[in-house]
């Protein structure tokens, strides 16, 4: 595991630098004090993490602290308690129910007991700094401010952006994925898959009713934008989104950790392909491979040994062969990453049947397909008896 604990924000860093060309002086300032102040947080965050007892174990309780608009964490106030009553103040209470709900499906989906696997307790800080245009997760707690109010709306409003902030605690616990290029890219689409995951088993919505989208309510009416990121449709959540959905169109850029952000697009397509062509919930078959891979990956694994581990881990679980492990197979293809040891043809015929499946085509989804595959068999069936029930009654007649 990898021991370096660091501040994982929910609004990626060219959102925000963009934003410093803006025509309004009230947006550029918040932007460029949102980037100012997160600087400054990397920095202190890496020294605190050096000390002991970061992580309590707690039985996964939530604890709420309203930081006033304040930055201090030490200057803050109790918001609301595990054991308390709902706050008068609706930021609180957002952050609260949705610390819960993540914490309660990794519970029941993965059997994990809170983030870290050994009840860690979730501590939330609402109404951080002025016109904070970001959330973040720093090893420890997780912290939300209200937004500008002209771009970014209060980011408690968000529950998959807090899912993903505290999926990072998950990787850091698990594989530990260093956060530079593809291994840093792998852990951003991690958060996205377990942040949509989380909302998807919240709304108790299968893969097709999904929107697949990141953080669609941190806009306000007045923007333009669909949301931080598309799983299904990466590089159109906006219309500048940099997102590439494969291969050969990866970022290589020295900003943004190698861009992180990214080309976290091109995995984040590919489990969305997966789960399109299993069918049914996201969370069941493709979100326990991915979960499995992640505890089976380390802190340098890059996107080919990724696949590959999915692969193997979809056989493992489920079928070798079977439609888990074959949609898995067909997913990477199409996002440009051949699973090691299987036949290139092979690979690639995969990928175009899982095209097909996936509602990025125009075709049904493999699930769909085996059930039409299932009535007709059904209607054979009743065809064979009553075919049978007519035999017997010509037979009577002799």
């Amino acid at each position: 595991m990898n021991s370096e604990r660091r501040v994982n924000c929910a609004i990626p860093p060219y959102i925000l630098e963009d934003l410093l060309e803006s025509d309004d002086p009230e947006v550029r300032k918040a932007a460029l004090n949102t980037l100012l102040t997160t600087a400054r947080l990397r920095g202190a965050r890496t020294v605190l993490a050096a000390f002991p007892g970061a992580a309590t174990p707690g039985n996964g309780r939530r604890t709420v602290f309203d930081c006033r608009n304040g930055t201090d964490f030490a200057f803050a106030v109790l918001a609301r308690s595990e054991d308390g009553p709902p706050s008068s103040d609706g930021a609180a209470n957002r952050a609260f129910d949705a610390l819960g709900k993540t914490r309660e499906f990794f519970q029941r989906v993965f059997a994990r007991n809170s983030i870290d696997g050994q009840g860690m307790r979730l501590d939330g800080y609402v109404h951080y700094d002025e016109k904070y245009n970001n959330a973040f997760w720093d090893g420890r707690e997780m912290c939300f401010g209200d937004g500008d109010g002209i771009i970014f709306s209060d980011l408690t409003g968000s529950i998959s952006v807090i899912a993903h902030e505290l999926a990072h605690g998950v990787t850091e616990h698990t594989a530990g994925l260093v956060y530079r290029d593809q291994s840093g890219a792998l852990n951003e689409s991690i958060s996205d898959v377990f942040g949509t995951l989380v909302e998807q088993w919240t709304l108790n919505q299968t893969a097709d009713q999904a929107d697949w989208l990141i953080g669609r309510e941190v806009f306000t009416p007045m923007v333009q934008m669909d949301a931080l990121r598309s799983l299904k449709a990466p590089g159109h959540a906006w219309e500048r989104d940099p997102q590439p959905d494969h291969m050969s169109n990866y970022v290589h850029t020295s900003s943004d950790h190698g861009g992180v952000h990214s080309n976290s697009g091109i995995p984040n397509k590919a489990f969305y392909l997966t789960a399109a062509a299993i069918g049914g919930p996201a969370w069941e078959a493709p979100g326990m491979i991915w979960y499995e891979s992640l505890k089976a990956s380390n802190s340098e694994t890059r996107f080919q040994e990724f696949a590959d581990t999915t692969y193997q881990k979809a056989g493992d679980l489920y079928e070798v062969g079977g439609l888990q492990q074959q949609a898995v197979l067909g997913a990477w293809q199409q996002v440009g990453i051949t699973v090691t040891g299987v036949p290139a043809g092979i690979a690639k015929e995969q990928g175009r049947l899982v095209d097909e499946s996936s509602d990025a085509g125009q075709q049904d989804s493999v699930a769909a397909v085996a059930r039409r595959v299932q009535a007709l068999a059904g209607q054979v069936q009743e065809l064979g008896n009553d075919v049978a029930m007519l035999k017997g009654r010509v037979t009577s007649a002799r």
